[in-house]
């Protein structure tokens, strides 16, 4: 069974760092590139990071660049979101996903996790 459990979240104060885990199971880390979005209240959902299969290419959203570094260790079967400098619009829920043979993570994703809650505030 495909499962993608986040964890890692908390209450931090602004500047503060967090590192999310995303720990999968039921599928072979290696052929997936694997994403890292969050959904902030009343905001639409946006992604954060990915980090492609294979070459483990990243990409970062513009309002991330410089703070949050995202990587993966295949044997482990997890994908890291190192998170510094946080800030009050930081605050969401922060979903792990994951899509097969994917060059990036912008057409779509097969499996997600239910997300673990981040919340920046001093």
């Amino acid at each position: 069974q495909f499962q993608l459990v986040e964890s890692g979240g908390g209450l931090v104060q602004p500047g503060g760092s967090l590192r999310l885990s995303c720990a999968v199971s039921g599928f072979t880390l290696d052929d997936y590139t694997m994403g890292w979005f969050r959904q902030a209240p009343g905001k639409d959902r946006e992604a954060v990071s990915c980090i492609t299969y294979r070459t483990s290419n990243t990409n970062y959203a513009d309002s991330v660049v410089g703070r949050f570094t995202i990587s993966r260790d295949n044997a482990k079967k997890t994908v890291y979101l190192q998170m510094n400098s946080l800030k009050p619009e930081d605050t969401g829920l922060y979903y792990c996903a994951a899509v097969k043979y994917g060059n990036s993570c912008l057409y779509g994703m097969d499996y997600w996790g239910k997300g673990t809650l981040v919340t920046v505030s001093s």
